[in-house]
């Protein structure tokens, strides 16, 4: 991604309601699956180390990051006291077997990613039986000016990324939709309101009430135990076989 984008997440990810229903979300998913525990977990694309400070916060497990720009990995030390490696995904600078488990948020969508290759690296660096999670962006015709600024160049079905994890060798895999209350709003917003290529990215400033609104709705869905059919992201979780 662009610096000014970087500066965005930087300043929003501690409080902005998408990410703390992401960051929800993988601590939830490493809680029920949480691989090889005695292992470090590795947070491919941590960007400005949001979820690596969440982690820290609730979790003594040890957790490295990785990032591609390294100013960005600079701010992620600073902020969630771990330790972070410049890098690509494509070939991640982590012996085999590493880590215990391995998460990544909207990173194998971007334009500079090659999927089957990241994928084939994450596979790598897990040990057996641990566990992989990855969030994705939903649907081809949900791409956006949202899309073009965080140079996001895929976004998936639960059915086709699912399929990815088989084809890498992981299996038991779960992939479920989520923001899925809020899609017509999303919808609304990316098609609508900011359709236009030189808009702006989703990240930003919300109102307080409507920050807190936002978050209320991905918490009720979030404790619901019924699978939704579409939502703007697919949270994926696999084991290293």
């Amino acid at each position: 991604m662009e610096d000014a984008e970087y500066t965005l997440m930087d300043a929003a990810e501690d409080g902005m309601w998408w990410y703390r229903a992401i960051h929800a979300r993988l601590l939830g998913a490493l809680q029920a699956r949480p691989g090889l525990a005695c292992l470090p977990v590795l947070d491919a694309g941590c960007g400005t180390g949001g979820f690596l400070a969440r982690l820290a916060e609730s979790s003594g497990r040890p957790a490295f990051g990785l990032d591609y720009n390294p100013r960005a990995a600079a701010r992620a030390a600073a902020k969630s006291g771990r330790p972070i490696t410049g890098g690509t995904i494509n070939a991640l600078p982590f012996p085999d077997a590493a880590f215990g488990a391995a998460v990544s948020v909207d990173v194998i969508c971007h334009a500079g990613v090659d999927q089957e290759a990241a994928l084939a690296e994450l596979r790598r660096v897990i040990a057996p039986g641990g566990t992989l999670i990855l969030n994705l962006p939903a649907f081809a015709w949900l791409f956006s000016a949202h899309d073009i600024r965080v140079h996001n160049a895929r976004r998936y079905t639960a059915a086709n990324a699912a399929a990815l994890l088989r084809e890498a060798g992981f299996s038991d895999i779960s992939a479920r939709y989520w923001n899925s209350l809020l899609l017509p709003l999303m919808v609304l917003q990316r098609k609508v309101l900011a359709r236009g290529q030189d808009h702006a990215s989703d990240v930003g400033d919300f109102s307080p009430w409507l920050n807190r609104l936002l978050h209320g709705v991905t918490e009720i869905e979030r404790r619901s135990p019924f699978p939704f059919p579409a939502g703007g992201s697919v949270l994926l979780t696999a084991t290293r076989s």
